[in-house]
């Protein structure tokens, strides 16, 4: 078994994310977060019901689009809530694309008349999204369709929130509401020992309860290690990718410098390469 150097489970593993906010014990942990995430629009959600996913969706294909969790509120509105490790090429469309099967599930109603019930899609992110690079402060993105011309919302039952957590840095002792607690607790949860005094509230008093490995039986350990050992053999290939590829940016710079005729000493200065290094580039 894995020598477990942290205390508490690393939320964004499947296993760590599923454990906190997807078992029916724990619903309040997810009840508590989404009412924090929503409360200017949604007041308070009282209740939440787990629903299943795999069933959604009319083709083959259609039922490969597994959700991490998915759940509808004592008003019929439905959430989806996913965790995503990495960049992936059309993410967006994706999301888009989860949304529209708890809008064509409504339609099963036999006295449907086309009065949709708000659809939620909430995407918690381990990574910046390209284009948004340039605000290194924002974190949070609320989509909803709007008008181009006056920014006034169109339809305001269809929701996206996307929560860029590598953005959120701040200090335990900076957080200033219960929602910047939570999310202080997924981006750091597996790197703290014990509870911060400004974190002891009754919720993630029991969220810590949960998180703490020592308390797993041998089978939750077990799974969790195998979801812990994914997620580091995954993080350490896009880490190998990434800097993969700073070096042959790095190698492309200085062929074009040798092709314009630059000094090895200014082709070093420009691309960190070593001297050894540009003479097998020669």
């Amino acid at each position: 078994m894995i020598e477990f150097k942290e205390k508490y489970i690393n939320p964004f593993t499947d296993y760590g994310f599923k454990k906190l906010f997807g078992e029916e014990p724990n619903k309040d942990l997810l009840l508590d977060f989404l009412n924090e995430l929503l409360n200017k629009e949604q007041g308070r959600i009282t209740d939440l019901t787990y629903l299943k996913n795999e069933h959604l969706g009319k083709t083959q294909i259609d039922r490969k689009a597994i959700f991490d969790l998915y759940c509808e509120n004592e008003r019929g509105e439905k959430f989806i809530v996913e965790l995503q490790k990495t960049k992936q090429k059309f993410f967006k469309d994706r999301t888009l694309y989860y949304s529209t099967f708890p809008i064509q599930e409504q339609a099963k109603q036999s006295d449907w008349i086309y009065e949709l019930k708000a659809v939620y899609t909430i995407a918690i992110l381990d990574f910046v999204f390209d284009e948004d690079k340039a605000e290194p402060d924002k974190y949070r993105y609320d989509v909803k369709l709007t008008d181009i011309e006056n920014n006034k919302i169109f339809y305001d039952k269809l929701t996206f929130i996307y929560l860029e957590m590598p953005k959120f840095n701040k200090k335990v002792e900076d957080l200033e509401n219960r929602f910047e607690k939570w999310l202080y607790v997924i981006r750091n949860l597996n790197r703290l020992d014990r509870v911060p005094d400004k974190l002891r509230e009754k919720i993630f008093d029991k969220l810590f309860e949960v998180a703490e490995i020592a308390r797993f039986t041998t089978d939750q350990v077990r799974s969790y290690e195998d979801s812990l050992k994914y997620y580091r053999d995954f993080k350490s290939s896009l880490d190998t990718k990434h800097e993969e590829g700073k070096i042959e940016g790095k190698i492309e710079v200085a062929i074009a410098g040798l092709k314009e005729g630059l000094s090895d000493e200014m082709i070093i200065k420009l691309t960190g390469l070593t001297k050894e290094q540009i003479e097998q580039l020669k």
